[in-house]
């Protein structure tokens, strides 16, 4: 068995820190609307940090499934930019510290990843551990943003599940939860549902969601206006596409009603027979998407 301390390096020099709150949001495994990834760069954009621990990527990535970047310059190689899987430590508006896990998801060493963040977790006395991403759902934009909450005990999540027991493939993320529960530590993960028609596209109404969710379960102070002024406007496009296309029109509304006859579900007796005749989220979608390709190409490719 490898030794976890052999996967990572820590920055010798760290404040005093009392239960930080651990976030994490790895590239690789699913991510609609790109809800991570704008948190993750919220955050570093909005709030000071710097790191303080590096993971061995050498023996955790596979280089030849997704290859680096590297810059060629006439006649010589200039740059290349290495995968960097790293802790950061950040502080909120109101100077606590707390720390971000981000970078590539692992390609192998798994459990060996695991045990290493369950080791650096224990080294830094860290209080909860929060992940968040984005998942595609078969909901409409004209909604509230729902998100699925998980956690390692029942009292850490308040909110309603959508979902009840299910197999799908696994993550790193996941796996990481599952092993820090296994140790006596609280993990909790919210997964952001975006429309399944937006899921390709950076969709910040996600990733808003995402960090207040994130800010309920943990009392950080993080900024949030930007993002909410990108989700505005992200929105204000949506609307305009839409408005006045009878065909999207009705597309929107049948989610709604999908949407509108889940959420009432516990006051009714059969959601299946009262949505068994309506098109499915990936016809729906299929067709969402057609139109929005027609709007990029323009009226004039139409015959």
């Amino acid at each position: 068995m490898r030794n976890p301390e052999d996967l990572y390096e820590l920055d010798t020099d760290l404040p005093e820190m009392t239960g930080p709150v651990l976030l994490h949001s790895l590239d690789g495994f699913v991510d609609a609307g790109s809800t991570g990834q704008l948190v993750r760069e919220h955050l570093l954009e909005a709030l000071e940090h710097r790191v303080i621990a590096r993971f061995d990527v050498d023996s955790l990535i596979d280089y030849r499934a997704r290859r680096p970047p590297m810059t060629f310059d006439r006649d010589h190689w200039a740059s290349y930019e290495a995968p960097e899987l790293v802790v950061r430590l950040l502080r909120d508006e109101a100077g606590s510290p707390f720390l971000m896990l981000s970078g590539p998801e692992p390609d192998r060493l798994w459990e060996g990843f695991t045990s290493a963040v369950v080791h650096l977790v224990k080294r830094l006395g860290v209080g909860l551990v929060v992940g968040f991403h984005g998942i595609p759902m078969g909901v409409p934009h004209t909604r509230p943003v729902g998100i699925t909450a998980h956690a390692t005990r029942p009292e850490l999540v308040s909110r309603n599940s959508w979902f009840d027991k299910v197999q799908v493939p696994g993550s790193a993320a996941g796996l990481l939860e599952l092993r820090l529960g296994e140790a006596g530590h609280d993990a909790l993960g919210f997964a952001v549902h975006v429309p399944h028609y937006l899921a390709q596209s950076a969709y910040p109404a996600a990733a808003v969601a995402a960090l207040e969710a994130v800010i309920d379960a943990t009392g950080l102070a993080l900024p949030v206006a930007r993002l909410r002024e990108a989700a505005a406007a992200t929105d204000a496009d949506i609307a305009e596409q839409v408005s006045g296309n009878e065909e999207v029109e009705k597309v929107v509304r049948a989610l709604e009603q999908q949407y509108d006859a889940f959420a009432g579900a516990a006051e009714r007796d059969s959601l299946l027979a009262e949505s068994a005749e309506m098109p499915t989220a990936e016809e729906l979608g299929a067709q969402f998407e057609r139109f929005l390709a027609e709007q990029q190409d323009g009226p004039d490719s139409q015959s």
